[in-house]
């Protein structure tokens, strides 16, 4: 999962954000360094968003 998948998976934050939140000591190292950019496991980020994320309310 790149920077734009971690995009889409927040709700369409930006990419600075997306560069704050990686950076935090807390959040999943990535398994790679690419000319692109860095990737992450996706199990990983998943994770780390619902450990940090309240679940949705269902809209009615």
């Amino acid at each position: 999962m790149g920077a734009h998948e971690i995009r889409m998976l927040l709700g369409g934050i930006t990419r600075q954000r997306v560069y704050q939140l990686t950076t935090r000591p807390t959040f999943p190292a990535p398994v790679a360094d690419l000319t692109q950019g860095k990737v992450w496991l996706a199990a990983d980020v998943e994770e780390w968003v619902a450990t940090r994320r309240p679940p949705r309310q269902p809209s009615t």
